[in-house]
């Protein structure tokens, strides 16, 4: 009975630490980490526009 109780506490010991140790965003950060993505993925658009223009260009 003893080494099981020992083995809940523990083992919510360890579970409670694991979860405060995790960094929340704020709305600010989360706006930012989204428009940063957009930002990410229009640049690609524009390399592959760029590369479909130079293989189009180079055929002819």
């Amino acid at each position: 009975m003893r080494k099981s109780l020992l083995m809940i506490v523990f083992a919510f010991a360890t579970m409670s630490i694991a979860t405060s140790c995790r960094e929340e965003k704020s709305t600010g950060e989360k706006i930012e980490e989204g428009m940063d993505d957009v930002g990410d993925e229009i640049e690609d658009g524009a390399d592959e526009v760029e590369d479909a223009v130079d293989d189009a260009t180079d055929d002819n």
